[in-house]
């Protein structure tokens, strides 16, 4: 199913390139994953799931760059893992009959010695069950821990021990250069164990989450990203995970060179929340926006100005504290009786829509001040407001 929007598509094989910004929400968060019983071995699996065989030594002809890459995808594949989605079966009346049918598959990587498993929202999304594929073809039934959806990530656990365990090592995506390599591990279409090759292509990108939220400082690269793809580790010449690969831009569904992977700096903010919390809260600021946008587009509107209209304030936040005024409207709601502040820049970063205003406060975290510029009564105003 093609986005009708923009090209962009998500990468999860058995839900045919679905574009992630049509993906509802609701869909791509499981509440009823089952808790991980002991591990046990697996059963052959397709095609795409081959054993593991001892590898002979690197050879010598090689060139030195060919080596490199070589040593890195030996170094670092056992941290990576292939996941199969699981839906229970029924009859054409929805009842159920017994049993799991695979329902897709994407890519993982392990985050941590407690079994902690990364991926993206939208390769768990909607699923029963789930199954956790190491590298030494050991499988896991995982539990599911928490996720973002405004992020596309996800966190699953699984119980190994520490010994089988290897994590990813974490990088800086806020070091990237345009040009220089990076590698992806995955498995595209099924196929296990998959290294493709390329370059950051761009930085600073911005695409969407699940439920419509900007992703910034997104990392674009041509290393090919295909279905299946989705959830697995962007890694950099030295090994190091750099950003989880989500989409592609694509009018055939296939890779065209462009893919984009989560920052790393962004899943290192996010993840440790959802493991302590099973969920992430964003900064927020205490105020209420119009979530069907008819009153914003009214008064913005009438005011002939853009920016975010502040609907309501939240008693016990900085935005109260900070005394950032509402809108009121008349009993019988035909009426604006007092136009909120309208919200215009954070740090003198401009704030157009409402999902950019998220997208700038995820920056931040709760305790922090942002200086908040307002229109008010035809005025410009700074006003300093604590993230709650």
């Amino acid at each position: 199913m093609r986005n009708a929007r923009p090209e962009l598509w998500a990468s999860r094989a058995g839900l045919p390139c679905v574009a992630l910004a049509i993906c509802a929400a609701a869909a791509c968060a499981p509440d009823a994953l089952r808790p991980p019983p002991a591990h046990r071995v697996a059963a052959p699996l397709p095609a795409a799931g081959q054993p593991q065989r001892a590898l002979p030594p690197i050879p010598a002809y090689l060139r030195p760059d060919e080596r490199a890459t070589v040593e890195l995808f030996e170094r670092t594949s056992p941290s990576v893992v292939y996941i199969t989605t699981l839906a229970r079966r029924t009859d054409w009346f929805g009842r159920p009959m017994g049993g799991e049918v695979p329902q897709g598959t994407g890519t993982g990587f392990i985050w941590d010695d407690d079994g902690h498993v990364i991926t993206n929202a939208h390769v768990v999304g909607g699923a029963d069950s789930v199954e956790v594929v190491m590298a030494d073809q050991t499988t896991y039934d995982a539990e599911w821990v928490g996720g973002s959806v405004s992020h596309d990530l996800a966190v699953l656990r699984i119980d190994a021990s520490s010994a089988r365990l290897q994590p990813v090592t974490v990088g800086d995506s806020g070091r990237l250069r345009v040009g220089q390599n990076v590698y992806a591990i995955g498995n595209p279409f099924g196929l296990s164990a998959t290294l493709t090759t390329g370059i950051v292509s761009a930085l600073g990108r911005r695409i969407e989450g699940l439920d419509g939220t900007p992703i910034e400082d997104v990392i674009q690269t041509d290393a090919a990203i295909n279905t299946g793809n989705s959830g697995g580790p962007l890694l950099d010449s030295a090994g190091r995970l750099i950003g989880v690969n989500t989409q592609i831009a694509s009018p055939s569904g296939a890779s065209a060179g462009v893919g984009f992977a989560v920052p790393v700096n962004t899943v290192n903010r996010v993840v440790p929340q959802i493991i302590d919390t099973g969920e992430y809260t964003p900064p927020r600021l205490g105020i209420r926006m119009d979530g069907r946008g008819y009153l914003s587009r009214f008064v913005l509107g009438r005011l002939r100005t853009g920016g975010v209209l502040v609907v309501g304030i939240d008693g016990g936040t900085g935005a109260a504290a900070a005394g950032l005024r509402g809108t009121e409207v008349s009993r019988n709601g035909r009426q604006v009786t007092q136009v909120g502040d309208i919200i215009q820049a954070v740090d003198g970063e401009p704030i157009r829509s409402q999902g950019e205003l998220r997208a700038v406060l995820d920056r931040y975290s709760p305790g922090e001040d942002v200086t908040v510029t307002i229109l008010r009564d035809g005025d410009m105003l700074d006003v300093v407001v604590t993230l709650s």
